[in-house]
């Protein structure tokens, strides 16, 4: 009787999640360790928070769109509570300052950088995990706080090596949205459905935001999105919000703007044009001031923005899967939630942060030259039938720093060299039986060897000049490799 075959899982990456290199790692932590840097110069300072809080702790925010198990991946512990694990770093912040309220200084002024998790449905560039960067000011409600972290950003995506006209900051109201909502009288069951239309114009452009707002947009592939159902007098009085908005927003010009859109509907948007005022009056005094501008059409998705919200957009082109120029976009946002910690405490605190995409500024570095996908250099030494003493040189090249490996796989050089070749590593250290009674080492520039086998004619005239191969005194190792190194950079 033949014997069962072991059942054996195939290998394979859940949809919506990847695998990451260590190029991209280390270039993932150069970027974190600059944007690190400015929060840090600001004041802010570091809090994390687990990846899992209860369900009911993180409450439900998310766009009411392509989310299935209402968005989050959740399981149900030995207690039978429900954990979930985090859709951003924002909803844990609230409930860590509930928790610690009376601990905290106000106002409490924190970034985190972590994982984040949102189960949706995947597409090219959408991820079910990603990274985030946050920077959140809570206890103050001026208009100061917002403003803050506008210029921040600023400074952070200078210090990343963005130029002033690669970006933009834009600025908008969630009051001034609700004024203009209540000014077209869309009932609030429809609010959701208009607002996300809105977020759609840079991608649809009006025309397409105005099907969505009426019975709905039909796309290349034939899929038919609802729309908002609004009548037409509904729609100009929102197409005339997003068509115009005052080059100077200061208070009086905010005005006159408002006064032409919704005569007779001030409510809480003068409140808004107030705040808005203010945030421009301060930025005027930063030196970003020609970097950050009203505009009306940015909503944010998430739903417990209270005031003040906004996103950084690159506005340089690159190239997208099929070959097109694109506007690269948004790749930070945030805004005003004046009361999230409420839903805890029942007691409003003001609350304002902002939150950078790891993965997506990534991208825009890297297509910008500011970002490379590159680890430090590597120095595989050989171990040429000692192990034991490619183990001491490769702990005296890391004792001046230097990144080094000693080779612990097969004895034959060739596949040393194979192997040191697939690591990329940039030099090979060899001391084999003559160098050690001669008392040298020979150095391999396997970078520059590389690269002069790509020029020379034949592999015998390479051979001949070794030009990429030199033999030094025991005692020069670290010298010589650093000089190697420094070459090379």
């Amino acid at each position: 009787m033949a014997k069962d075959k072991p059942l054996r899982p195939k290998a394979r990456l859940p949809r919506g999640f990847r695998d990451r290199s260590g190029a991209e790692l280390a270039a993932e932590r150069r970027m974190l360790d600059t944007v690190r840097g400015v929060y840090e110069s600001y004041g802010f300072s570091a809090l994390e928070t687990p990846a899992f809080e209860y369900t009911d702790a993180l409450g439900k925010f998310l766009p009411d769109i392509d989310r299935p198990n209402e968005g989050v991946f959740s399981l149900r512990d030995e207690d039978e509570q429900w954990l979930s694990l985090r859709y951003d770093l924002t909803a844990p912040l609230a409930r860590y300052v509930a928790e610690n309220f009376q601990d905290l200084p106000k106002p409490f002024r924190r970034y985190a950088v972590g994982r984040v998790w949102r189960n949706e449905k995947p597409g090219p560039g959408r991820f079910r995990e990603f990274t985030q960067f946050d920077a959140d000011t809570v206890g103050s409600s001026s208009p100061a706080a917002d403003a803050e972290l506008l210029i921040m950003v600023c400074d952070v995506l200078k210090a990343l090596g963005l130029a002033g006209s690669d970006f933009a900051l834009k600025v908008n109201n969630r009051k001034l949205l609700d004024g203009v909502l209540d000014a077209a009288r869309v009932e609030p069951s429809r609010r959701g459905v208009v607002l996300r239309a809105i977020d759609k114009l840079d991608r649809l452009g009006l025309g397409g935001v105005r099907d969505l707002l009426g019975s709905g947009r039909k796309d290349e592939s034939g899929d038919f999105t609802r729309g908002a159902e609004l009548e037409a007098a509904q729609i100009r009085i929102v197409e005339k919000f997003l068509g115009s908005a005052p080059p100077d927003p200061t208070l009086g010009n905010l005005e006159r703007w408002w006064a032409d859109i919704a005569p007779g509907h001030e409510g809480g948007a003068a409140q808004g044009l107030a705040e808005v005022a203010q945030i421009f009056a301060l930025v005027d005094h930063s030196g970003h001031q020609g970097r950050i501008h009203l505009d009306p059409t940015v909503v944010r998705g998430l739903d417990y923005y209270t005031g003040p919200v906004f996103e950084a957009q690159l506005t340089f082109p690159v190239t997208n899967e099929a070959g097109e120029a694109v506007i690269f976009g948004s790749v930070a946002g945030g805004g005003r939630y004046d009361d999230l910690v409420a839903r805890f405490t029942g007691q409003a605190v003001p609350a304002t942060g902002i939150s950078i995409g790891v993965s997506r500024l990534m991208s825009a570095l890297m297509s910008r030259g500011a970002l490379t996908l590159a680890e430090d250099p590597l120095v595989l030494v050989l171990s040429m039938g000692d192990v034991a003493r490619a183990f001491e040189l490769a702990h005296q090249l890391r004792q001046a720093g230097i990144r080094s490996e000693a080779y612990v796989g097969t004895k034959r050089i060739p596949d040393q060299l194979k192997y040191a070749d697939k690591r990329g590593a940039a030099i090979a250290v060899l001391e084999g039986e003559d160098e050690r009674a001669a008392g040298t080492i020979t150095l391999k520039d396997l970078a520059l060897g590389l690269e002069l086998a790509k020029s020379i004619e034949t592999r015998a005239a390479w051979v001949q000049e070794r030009p990429a191969q030199t033999t030094i005194g025991r005692a020069d190792l670290v010298a010589e490799v650093t000089r190697m190194l420094g070459r090379q950079s």
